[in-house]
């Protein structure tokens, strides 16, 4: 029950300074750190495929092949909104 706590005291912790973290980025910066975190979740695409790759149950294999579905969808998503982003900087000409 301890770890329980312990676990549950980190995860309160870690929303709480991310919405602290979050509230006070200027809103001209908010896309590009957005898009940029999104690119993390490359680390959950490999978490995915270890996860389907094990093999335990069928339970995990489904649960890990919809987390690579949705981290990649992130991932892709995180890419083109950069693209995006970066293409309104450029010189028209």
């Amino acid at each position: 029950m301890s770890e329980f706590v312990l676990v549950l005291t980190i995860f309160v912790l870690a929303i709480f300074v991310g919405f602290e973290v979050i509230t006070k980025v200027p809103p001209i910066l908010h896309t590009p750190l957005m898009s940029g975190s999104n690119a993390i979740s490359g680390i959950t695409i490999i978490g995915a495929i270890l996860s389907a790759g094990v093999q335990y149950t069928a339970l995990t294999t489904v649960l890990g092949f919809t987390a690579m579905v949705f981290a990649t969808i992130n991932v892709v998503g995180g890419f083109l909104v950069t693209h995006r982003m970066l293409d309104m900087f450029k010189r028209k000409g």
